[in-house]
């Protein structure tokens, strides 16, 4: 399989600065999640397209996602985007809307907790994202805690820390 993982950065990729105490976008750590898993017929071409938090994307580096994506398609079986979990669901619904013909799938996910603690979701999200661009048929999903939702209408619970599908009438 030929995959081509994106990423643009978010709370997956966040690393703790032990100077200051802040947390940011320094570098991504898909290297190092991606080495601690067998992927034996895998061949991964992995891009950085930007390393924003979410919130402080704009149309602009919507559309910078958008063109990765459709430069990615002719020569890749899927595409995984890794995105911050803040506004995964507007860069969703704009790939969903511009890229009407798809042949194959297209995956974004994130972590709700950076790969650097304890706690995150991290590497499972990657994990499933992964098996998902593996299994699923051309489209736009969100491949999140053992959940993949097609969108559109793929909602943030803010209270329940993850992904679901949107209720009718749900802005």
């Amino acid at each position: 399989m030929k995959l081509t993982i994106l990423t643009t950065g978010g709370t997956i990729d966040k690393t703790y600065n032990e100077f200051d105490g802040s947390l940011s976008n320094a570098r991504s750590v898909l290297d190092t999640i991606l080495g601690s898993l067998r992927l034996p017929d895998v061949f991964i071409r992995l891009e950085a397209v930007m390393s924003k938090d979410s919130l402080e994307m704009d149309d602009q580096d919507r559309e910078r996602i958008l063109h990765a994506v459709r430069a990615a398609l002719p020569t890749s079986d899927a595409v995984v985007v890794v995105h911050g979990t803040d506004t995964l669901t507007k860069t969703g619904d704009v790939l969903y809307r511009e890229l009407a013909d798809l042949e194959h799938p297209v995956v974004l996910t994130g972590a709700m907790r950076p790969y650097e603690f304890r706690d995150t979701d991290a590497l499972q999200n990657v994990t499933e994202a992964l098996l998902a661009a593996r299994l699923l048929p051309a489209g736009v999903y969100v491949a999140m805690h053992n959940r993949v939702l097609t969108f559109p209408g793929v909602f943030k619970d803010r209270q329940a820390l993850t992904f679901r599908p949107k209720a009718e009438g749900e802005m």
